[in-house]
């Protein structure tokens, strides 16, 4: 079971919709104890990454405590940004610091924001992008990036280089949208559905400790 964070900023509909189509199941939990229930966590968003604010400290300390006892967690586009430190963007907003680094605004040499189909370049083995061909097209939609750090696992050029796909032992991030990514997209949620089912049972009393940042 995927709980979908709604935190005010997540385009929930068609995420909903295309978890649906890769048949997964999901709820949305209106409170952090409802994460009890869940085998997994899906952080989606668009827009300002002020809206993370919304993540108040009793949903951060819960999320937090399920990743550190190897529950997957995915985030989706604002949502990876949210796994790192924080955002240039909105400076006095904390990220979940579960990789190192801060999301970038992409400098106006290119259009912003960058809206529109573009390429992934894997650059190291990922187990969300395992079934995918080389290079495949997905869409964007962002203004800020985040940096490429030993988490990376697929990259894009707009600009500058920078992260599209994290992976980092049970934390994932896309920094496109899946769910409005066609055939490619779909490939992407059904491999995170996959590692969901796949995951190893958690122990709260016996946490996995958290490996190095990356």
């Amino acid at each position: 079971m995927i709980a979908l964070l709604d935190y005010g900023a997540g385009n929930l509909t068609s995420v909903r919709k295309a978890l649906a189509v890769c048949g997964a199941d999901f709820f949305t939990p209106s409170g952090p104890t409802e994460l009890d229930r869940a085998d997994a966590i899906v952080v989606p968003g668009v827009g300002h990454f002020s809206a993370t604010r919304a993540i108040t400290t009793p949903w951060r300390d819960v999320i937090l405590q399920a990743v550190n006892t190897g529950m997957p967690l995915l985030g989706i586009c604002l949502g990876m940004q949210y796994l790192f430190d924080g955002s240039d963007e909105a400076t006095d907003a904390p990220g979940l610091g579960l990789l190192g680094g801060r999301c970038f605004r992409i400098p106006p040499i290119v259009k912003v924001p960058h809206v529109g189909w573009n390429d992934l370049v894997t650059t190291k083995p990922s187990r969300l992008l395992a079934t995918l061909p080389p290079s495949p097209k997905v869409y964007f939609t962002h203004s800020f990036a985040a940096p490429v750090t030993g988490a990376t696992v697929a990259t894009t050029e707009y600009g500058p280089t920078f992260a599209t796909v994290v992976e980092r032992d049970n934390v994932f991030g896309v920094q496109f949208h899946p769910e409005k990514s066609s055939a490619a997209g779909l490939e992407i949620l059904r491999a995170f559905v996959s590692i969901t089912r796949s995951s190893i049972p958690r122990f709260p009393d016996f946490p996995i400790p958290r490996s190095t940042r990356c």
